[in-house]
């Protein structure tokens, strides 16, 4: 090693020391003030915190005159594009939550908790917000010290500052959630001209507040004892799961670097206990303490490690992506081999299959019959055998429809009160009362089949049709 090189090894060791003298693991009684340095994992984080944009921006989106996706409780609809789902289909729903659910736990147990680390909104929120500390702060160690020193108009404006902008991002926090459910064009105007109701003032305040607090103030602490997940992620991952993790073979034992010691001389394993993993870990947790509650797998631990690696002329993944099985030298099992994989993946194959047939099947038109149990049939003057049914026309579009009515089954039968269309109203079931004659020689069966079909056109002049079996019952022959 030339004498240029190590003396820019033993620089970076000193830089690397003297920051970790500065760091203890929290406990809860103070803020955890997380370094930052750049990284592929941390490039990755900011690229997976850019999803949530669609969670702002998706409520702009036209789908012709609405709302491209609108979740209009007060009328009991769903829109998404051009699907319109009611109650009555509300079933695809918990096939979805399912479908999620599973999939959660399979992520889980091939990759740890890949997302708390990357997707969840309390670590997202809670980025952008020690970003923002940062930006006006400084970095951890002037972040610290400015909580103890006393107020001034200095660190007045800098905590108004940035206090404002954490509220600002938790209203509109609150306004994006609120777009979801009303037309966020009319929120926005509404909001500007203090027209806004009591339940979106309600929910964007509590929205505002929670955020506020939440990615603000409690933070990693919100994981540690709010989040039921990380309760349960610990049933999900087994020594195959793939999470950060920290070679001992390689690290251990731990020695700090000694200056102008050679390669060669060296005693001690590739950790130099700088603590940089710590000082990156945004819930203060010891990666070289093994897997532990607070880990969220964000694998920024891994990018200080490298780094500090790289610093030193050693190979990198000291701490890295791995099982515990691979890392103690076993080889790994495959997927097939695996039983939980066979399991999550026929629950997702049902969900999604489900949750397939659902949306195909669904139609804009939907009609539904009953027969009257009192009586089950009337004999009229002229001979002829005549049933009540109650029929109910769900409209399913955003427009009201003339809706026709037919029926077939018995020869000769006579539908009665479907002359005129039934005026079917957008998003609700319309009912019809109609009776049906069949000639008494036409009567050949105690119960017979019968098909009643409605048919609606829209106002582009495209049909809709939904046709529903029951049964034409009369006397014994």
């Amino acid at each position: 090693m030339t004498d240029d090189r190590q003396a820019k090894q033993d620089a970076a060791v000193d830089e690397l020391y003297e920051e970790a003298a500065h760091w203890h693991v929290n406990t809860g009684d103070e803020t955890i003030h997380a370094k930052r340095i750049p990284g592929k994992w941390r490039n990755l984080k900011w690229l997976s915190n850019a999803l949530w944009l669609v969670f702002f921006l998706g409520p702009f989106l036209r789908w012709g005159d609405r709302q491209a996706v609108l979740f209009d409780i007060p009328n009991r609809q769903f829109h998404i594009l051009g699907i319109t789902i009611l109650p009555q289909d509300f079933w695809m729903l918990s096939l979805l939550l399912l479908f999620f659910a599973i999939l959660l736990a399979v992520v889980t147990a091939l990759a740890g908790r890949v997302w708390c680390g990357f997707f969840c909104f309390q670590t997202v929120w809670t980025d952008i917000f020690t970003w923002i500390e940062e930006k006006l702060e400084g970095t951890p160690p002037k972040r610290r010290k400015l909580e103890k020193a006393p107020l001034d108009f200095t660190k007045f404006r800098i905590k108004a500052v940035k206090h404002t902008l954490w509220m600002v991002i938790g209203l509109l926090t609150g306004m994006a959630f609120v777009s979801w459910f009303v037309d966020a064009r009319n929120l926005w105007i509404d909001l500007f001209t203090f027209n806004l109701g009591p339940t979106a003032l309600i929910t964007i305040a509590l929205f505002t507040a929670g955020t506020y607090a939440l990615a603000g103030f409690l933070r990693e602490q919100t994981c540690f004892w709010l989040c039921p997940y990380a309760r349960i992620q610990g049933v999900m991952v087994d020594n195959t799961t793939s999470v950060p993790t920290y070679d001992f073979h390689r690290g251990e034992p731990r020695g700090r670097v000694k200056k102008g010691q050679k390669e060669e001389e060296r005693t001690t394993g590739d950790c130099v206990d700088c603590n940089q993993c710590l000082a990156v870990c945004p819930t203060g947790v010891d990666i070289r303490h093994g897997q532990q509650e607070g880990c969220i797998t964000c694998a920024l631990c891994i990018d200080a490690c490298d780094a500090v690696m790289l610093k030193l002329d050693r190979p990198v993944g000291l701490i890295r992506y791995e099982s515990l099985d691979k890392l103690d030298g076993k080889e790994d099992r495959p997927l097939l081999r695996r039983p939980r994989v066979w399991v999550y993946t026929a629950i997702l194959t049902l969900a999604i299959s489900g949750i397939a047939y659902g949306l195909s099947s669904l139609d804009a038109i939907e009609i539904k019959v009953l027969h009257s149990r009192q009586p089950l049939f009337v004999l009229q003057s002229d001979g002829s055998i005549q049933n009540k049914y109650t029929l109910k026309v769900l409209n399913k579009t955003t427009d009201d429809m003339d809706v026709s009515i037919s029926a077939r089954g018995p020869k000769d039968l006579v539908i009665v009160g479907a002359e005129e269309p039934v005026k079917a109203r957008h998003g609700k079931v319309t009912p019809r009362t109609v009776f049906v004659r069949v000639p008494r020689e036409h009567v050949l069966e105690e119960t017979r089949p019968i098909v009643f079909r409605a048919e609606g056109r829209d106002k582009d002049g495209q049909i809709f049709v939904s046709e529903r079996e029951n049964v034409f019952i009369g006397p014994k022959p």
